[in-house]
């Protein structure tokens, strides 16, 4: 028998979610049998699986000794490296601004030494994060960046931070502006555009149409040129739908796209150039929360990063 005492990181979950976390090795099939046998109880009763769980409540799962065992946390995130450059912090959040080349997560090719595992390990040696102390939750990125673009990812501390900040990106509370280098002018100095978005999750590429179509989702992508300099233009763009890539497929199907794009852009051009990864920052974000939620706080605030390097090297800007 396994008994969990549910606090604050695991409450608000449905019963379901929370034993998927807290005991990964059961299969789902056995999860159904053992609550339909009354196997799984809440606080001494039956329950169903649809129920959300309370900070207090005691949960009870029946089962053989080898999947009641208590669960083996991952500690590899320890080997990770320890810079990180923490732009924004309080007790719910922290916004780091992530370099080229790193990944946020971990991925087939890249494991040991990525975002969320440099998070992980710092807020551990804090003794913020403590994975035997928890039972479903670890410190989780609200917000992801390609390996080769660079700025600002939000992460989130506690269960409860991570459910607002993922509503306010479900609701289009959370506004995220990007700089660029374009190596073509755009239309017009400033502009919002409109098309439709269509993702081949099997080679890792979008296309971009004027027209709706099936299988394509509707983007809007709002743009303005900020300096020029031998035919590049330094551009700060505002994502108000957020779609695989859309920046860069959105900004080349205009026939604009960014300097060192090797999947978008000119190949030519960016050889000639030297540049071998896009021109692209997630420079500023802010948000809006609920006056009510405990993240209210940050209303108002913009976290912005530091200048690209992108602005200095073609634009003179420190």
């Amino acid at each position: 028998m396994r008994e969990f005492v549910i606090n604050a990181n695991d409450s608000g979950q449905r019963i379901d979610k929370f034993i998927s976390k807290a005991m990964p090795d059961m299969p789902k099939s056995m999860m159904y049998k053992l609550i339909r046998k009354k196997d799984i109880k809440l606080n001494g009763k039956r329950c169903e699986l649809s129920q959300r769980l309370s900070e207090g409540d005691v949960v009870r799962v029946y089962v053989k000794e080898e999947l009641s065992s208590p669960k083996e946390h991952d500690m590899s995130f320890l080997n990770a490296s320890s810079s990180l450059d923490i732009v924004y912090e309080d007790s719910n959040m922290i916004i780091v601004s992530k370099p080229v080349g790193l990944e946020t997560h971990p991925s087939y090719d890249c494991s040991g030494d990525t975002l969320i595992d440099r998070i992980k390990k710092y807020l551990w040696e804090k003794k913020e994060y403590l994975p035997d102390s928890e039972s479903s939750f670890a410190p989780a990125v609200c917000s992801r960046l390609d390996r080769n673009t660079s700025g600002l990812v939000t992460a989130a501390k506690n269960a409860a931070a991570l459910r607002e900040i993922n509503s306010a990106i479900r609701e289009g509370r959370m506004h995220k502006i990007y700089r660029c280098v374009c190596i073509s002018p755009l239309p017009k100095s400033e502009d919002v555009l409109t098309a439709y978005h269509k993702k081949d999750t099997s080679r890792n590429t979008v296309s971009i149409s004027d027209l709706p179509g099936e299988g394509y989702k509707e983007i809007r992508t709002g743009y303005k040129v900020l300096r020029q300099n031998k035919g590049l233009s330094l551009v700060e763009v505002t994502l108000f739908t957020g779609r695989t890539h859309q920046i860069r497929a959105h900004l080349a199907h205009i026939g604009s796209p960014l300097l060192g794009d090797g999947k978008y852009g000119d190949t030519a051009f960016n050889k000639r150039m030297g540049v071998f990864h896009q021109a692209l920052c997630a420079y500023a974000v802010s948000f809006e929360f609920p006056e009510d939620s405990p993240l209210s706080s940050l209303n108002g605030m913009t976290v912005c990063a530091a200048s690209p390097d992108f602005e200095k090297k073609y634009f003179g800007i420190s």
